[in-house]
């Protein structure tokens, strides 16, 4: 069987234009190199206990983490006295932190810097001190390297020319393996909204990780792990009829096909969660259009109807109608699965709150697309919908007229 997955991806995304000298607020990702595993902890503690308890879920910070997290806290700040580290969470292979620049960015020597040279500086501060705890030693020529002397973002010329006291060696020189992998991701610039959201997934992040590891046939992504009735060729002339005949050039309909996953000669999707809802449930699509708005009261009513009698509603959940069913079937308690609009990551998860469905075999997440790092301001096209919608009708092997 050929199935065309998503490739693995190094976590580093940052926008062309954006000015990382600039004020803003910024929630940034940073992972440790593969090479070292998890050296920073352990997730630990009872699921069932309460927040704040000594039995909550959290991270017990290893050495290395411990370390991490006091370079984190206190070595940026004190560098760059216009950046303030907020919420944070140090895991066992990566971190989380709302970092807020208050203002441009310069460094001691007076020059304009980047939030990139700031995080770089950071890991370079990190690598010394690991290397420490790990004795890995000091190349020849270097002096000795306490953790007061971990200058982040240090240029390797002091501001007066002379020799610096220590030298940063690069892996290729020093022989030594750095803690972290290059690069970082961000999610930016946060808004109000967006705000409240990122600092309770990272204060969640410790809890979601206890409960996927408990649970990891629903809570990892599974590739490939639902075959759907539906062939490209099939799915072309879906969006041939659906969609006006400018959106679908054949160049623009192939730019579609090589983001799906194949399972030859059928579309499949990844799917996180419990895909019994899938295989073992009656399974009914929720697509609203607008020529049926008037007799929306009727296609929520029949779709909260059946799923109270056992059926499992499939939607992407774009239109407002939609969106108005999904909701109201999962605040109710109901089963639904829905269709997302990227593909998974290798290190894909969903809110906490979906997390905690998934879980409790109440939601299942699919996707047929490979993933794609996506711009926040970039939007899915109408061909894009409307092939999410087609899915959605594969899946269940129904038209989503079935309410009518």
């Amino acid at each position: 069987m050929d199935v065309r997955k998503p490739t693995r991806h190094r976590m580093s995304r940052r926008a062309a234009a954006h000015d990382y000298s600039a004020p803003g607020i910024y929630h940034i990702t940073m992972h440790v190199a593969d090479a070292v595993g998890c050296p920073c902890g352990n997730v630990v503690g009872d699921l069932k206990a309460s927040e704040g308890s000594a039995d909550a879920p959290r991270v017990a910070l290893s050495p290395a983490g411990q370390m991490v997290e006091e370079e984190l806290r206190h070595s940026i700040t004190a560098h760059y006295p216009m950046i303030e580290v907020q919420d944070h969470v140090v895991m066992p292979e990566h971190l989380h932190a709302i970092i807020e620049v208050h203002d441009t960015i310069i460094s001691q020597n007076g020059k304009k810097a980047t939030l990139g040279q700031v995080i770089a500086g950071f890991k370079k501060g990190c690598n010394r001190r690991y290397w420490e705890l790990t004795h890995q030693g000091k190349p020849d020529g270097t002096n000795p390297i306490s953790p007061a002397s971990s200058p982040v973002g240090a240029s390797a010329v002091s501001p007066q020319g002379s020799s610096p006291s220590f030298k940063v060696p690069s892996k290729a020189t020093s022989g030594r393996q750095p803690l972290f992998a290059p690069g970082f991701c961000d999610v930016m610039p946060l808004h109000k909204g967006q705000l409240a959201t990122q600092r309770a997934y990272i204060k969640a992040n410790p809890r979601s990780r206890l409960l996927r590891t408990s649970n990891r046939a629903w809570l990892m992504p599974r590739r490939a792990a639902f075959t759907t009735a539906l062939t490209p060729a099939a799915l072309r002339g879906f969006l041939q009829r659906e969609c006006p005949r400018h959106l679908v050039a054949p160049e623009a309909l192939a730019a579609i096909e090589a983001r799906l996953i194949i399972a030859a000669p059928y579309i499949a999707c990844d799917t996180f969660g419990n895909v019994a809802l899938l295989t073992e449930r009656r399974c009914l699509p929720v697509v609203c259009h607008r020529k049926d708005a008037a007799r929306f009261a009727d296609q929520q009513a029949r779709c909260l109807e059946e799923v109270a009698h056992g059926a499992v509603l499939v939607s992407a959940r774009i239109a407002k109608g939609e969106q108005a069913i999904i909701d109201e079937a999962m605040r109710r308690g109901f089963p639904v699965a829905l269709i997302h609009d990227n593909g998974f990551s290798d290190r894909y998860h969903p809110s906490a709150d979906h997390l905690d469905l998934c879980a409790a075999g109440r939601l299942i997440i699919i996707t047929p697309w490979q993933y794609h790092y996506r711009a926040a301001d970039e939007s899915i096209s109408v061909p894009e919908c409307k092939t999410m919608n087609c899915v959605a009708q594969a899946i269940c092997r129904t038209k989503d007229k079935w309410w009518q």
